[in-house]
């Protein structure tokens, strides 16, 4: 590999080969950077535009709407809270990218590349850390009533959510680490600057496909398959449990934390199966078709795959909007406050009595919101 050059230690940048190393060979430097392929650049310019112009606008409403208008803040408030503080701050750094894949060229500094990129790791872990959380919340007021006050005082759960931001700050870290700003000169004869992984530490190729793996595995395994497996198996007890009751009434609330897990999974999906391809690339053997091909693909998809991520930041604003359309003949602007507090279900404040009906004792928790009656 060669050394960094002169203009590459000023910036500071290393020279970076993330690839795979041929058997017997030694293969020039490839990109594996944003902007590798134009088409694919082009597109994410597109979409990360649109991104902004709706994402900075709506997640700034939402935050204001609860903290300004909203009079009840139940535990889903404050969780929804969160992730737009989460969202609309990375779609405030979203501009750094449009200028990135517009340029085809990192302009920035090195520091810059880095943070970027760590914050857009931060805001997965934390979207979908906080999606697994409403969903647990859910899981407890249906399956065990008795313990939702435990859950919804407001110390635990400030508790619950520092531990949850001092986590996603450290799980996000190896894309921190292994991001560099480096010189590419090798494409259409043109020197440029790209804002690539790297994850040469070694001088063993297999220790650096070993850190390539490691990180794209890592990232799909804890934030994507480990907190979807959560969410899917407290869902599927709580379907269980509603099955067993007499009464069930679905509320807007919990549309609306279905719509959000929907949609974080259908647009951060392509970006984790990029990763699965270029570890099945990695780990493919050396100068073969299969390698070749898998190389191309995620090569080829990283830009539009990455776009199409920030989109779920951008896109709960929208479902806030048409789930409290109702409220906005009677409440203007004040209408996604008035949905929020609809989430008053997990308030914590619920009235337990005992109700004899023949030979069967019925034990009924009942909110404004919702009533789940538990036949004994």
């Amino acid at each position: 590999m060669a050394n960094p050059t002169r203009s590459s230690l000023i910036n500071p940048t290393f020279t970076v080969n993330n690839s795979l190393k041929f058997s017997n060979t030694t293969r020039e430097s490839e990109d594996q950077s944003l902007v590798s392929n134009d088409a694919s650049t082009i597109v994410g310019a597109i979409i990360l535009s649109l991104v902004f112009l709706i994402g900075v606008p709506g997640n700034l409403f939402i935050i204001w709407s609860i903290l300004a208008r909203s009079r009840k803040r139940s535990v889903t408030t404050l969780l929804i809270l969160n992730l737009a503080c989460a969202d609309g701050f990375l779609m405030a750094l979203t501009i750094f990218f449009v200028v990135y894949l517009a340029k085809q060229t990192w302009i920035f500094s090195s520091f810059l590349c880095k943070t970027l990129f760590y914050l857009c790791n931060v805001n997965m872990y934390a979207s979908i850390m906080l999606i697994t959380l409403m969903s647990l919340h859910r899981l407890v007021a249906v399956v065990w009533p008795h313990h939702i006050g435990a859950f919804s005082k407001k110390r635990t759960v400030l508790r619950v959510l520092a531990g949850l931001w001092v986590s996603v700050l450290v799980l996000a870290l190896p894309a921190l680490i292994f991001r560099e700003v480096r010189e590419d000169t090798a494409e259409r004869g043109r020197t440029r600057f790209v804002c690539a992984p790297n994850h040469v530490r070694s001088s063993e190729a297999s220790a650096k496909e070993g850190m390539e793996v490691f990180q794209y595995t890592f990232e799909t395994v804890v934030g994507f398959f480990m907190p979807y497996a959560v969410i899917v198996s407290s869902y599927v007890c709580i379907l269980r449990r509603l099955r067993r009751t007499k009464f069930n009434r679905r509320v807007r609330s919990e549309n609306l934390i279905h719509a959000i897990i929907v949609v974080f999974g259908v647009f951060w999906l392509p970006y984790h199966i990029i990763n699965m391809i270029q570890v099945v690339a990695a780990l493919a053997p050396a100068n073969t078709p299969l390698a070749i091909r898998l190389d191309k693909i995620w090569r080829s998809s990283r830009a539009v795959s990455s776009s199409l991520a920030f989109i779920s930041s951008c896109a709960n604003p929208i479902l806030y909007t048409f789930a409290g359309r109702s409220y906005i003949k009677n409440n203007g602007l004040a209408f996604m406050a008035r949905l929020f507090e609809g989430t008053a279900l997990d308030s914590g404040t619920r009235k337990m009595r005992k109700e004899t009906l023949g030979l069967k004792t019925i034990e009924s928790s009942s909110t404004g919101a919702q009533a789940v009656i538990i036949v004994k």
